[in-house]
């Protein structure tokens, strides 16, 4: 009995610390330091929130640059993969069923799809595609919206993301950007 009040004592303490002072600091902290992180990267048009630059969305018009596939249908909730191996009869039917796609959508390329296209990230909800993705769709684009193929590439080149600190990673494009760039240079304000 003698160790059940220091015990009770002690709980209560790191309770309190570890269950509200902590998270209550922690957050602070971020919202002065780092508060567009903090609070999504949300990207606004106006004072509407069309979306974030770290969560995918699903464009399917022939107008808008498609983005990477997802495995979740862009449920930012359940985030994930599909979990299918590599030998998996489930990942080759999907994969096969989006180059068919791409391919349809885009008669005048020649050769595979970027692999961005054809395969979900981990995530599936990853905001970008390499640039190699983006100018595989220029064509489609570029005709859907009666803009000029170097108007559209242009684009493409302003809102491409370099590495990071110039060495980590690849060259990456932000979809949402992209497709929101394309709007206002067209002057479409949605």
């Amino acid at each position: 009995m003698k160790h059940l009040l220091p015990a009770l004592k002690f709980t209560i303490f790191m309770t309190l610390l570890l269950g509200l002072i902590y998270p209550l600091m922690m957050t602070g902290i971020t919202q002065v330091l780092f508060s567009e992180n903090a609070n999504g990267q949300l990207i606004k048009r106006g004072d509407v929130v069309v979306g974030s630059k770290l969560i995918a969305q699903n464009f399917e018009k022939v107008e808008y640059f498609w983005p990477r596939p997802s495995a979740v249908g862009f449920n930012p909730l359940p985030s994930g993969g599909s979990n299918l191996g590599q030998a998996a009869a489930g990942l080759k039917q999907a994969v096969d069923e989006r180059r068919t796609k791409l391919k349809a959508a885009h008669p005048e390329q020649t050769g595979e799809p970027p692999q961005d296209l054809l395969f979900a990230s981990g995530s599936g909800l990853d905001p970008h595609i390499s640039p190699e993705a983006a100018y595989y769709q220029l064509q489609r684009v570029a005709k859907a919206r009666n803009m000029s193929p170097a108007e559209v590439q242009n684009t493409i080149d302003k809102v491409t993301e370099a590495r990071q600190f110039g060495i980590l990673g690849e060259k990456t494009v932000n979809v949402l950007a992209l497709n929101l760039a394309l709007d206002k240079a067209q002057g479409i304000e949605k």
